[in-house]
């Protein structure tokens, strides 16, 4: 489903914005970092954020994401979380801080604050 052109967008210091549907339906949209791991799409996330909430519940997604380089160029993903990762959740959003902010460590970490990797098959892919 992803191509090779794909993946490199979703590999790159691209953002994404990430909707997720409220309980009543409505779309919640989220700026947030990103990456592939062969098929599937990558986001990290916290536990008690209102994406966790909305994708525990409904796990249909949709990514929007446009070439930093070229905003021209773009890439929309409908899906769905598939997988929610506790162990190597730490880890992942460590690797995300050094892709985006050349960072060692995630700086935006709080006190006993719980990291969830969201894993996301694409049913559609959109370019």
């Amino acid at each position: 489903m992803l191509n090779e052109e794909d993946k490199a967008l979703l590999r790159a210091k691209n953002f994404a914005t990430l909707a997720t549907l409220m309980p009543d339906g409505s779309p919640q949209a989220s700026v947030v970092w990103i990456d592939v791991d062969g098929d599937t799409v990558i986001v990290n996330s916290a536990e008690g954020r209102t994406k966790t909430e909305n994708v525990r519940r409904d796990p249909r997604v949709a990514i929007s994401l446009f070439d930093r380089d070229d905003p021209y160029r773009q890439l929309m993903i409908l899906g769905r979380v598939t997988e929610m990762l506790w162990d190597g959740a730490d880890e992942s959003i460590d690797a995300l801080a050094k892709k985006y902010l050349d960072a060692d460590s995630y700086p935006g970490r709080r006190a006993g604050e719980q990291r969830v990797i969201l894993r996301i098959t694409p049913d559609r892919v959109i370019r």
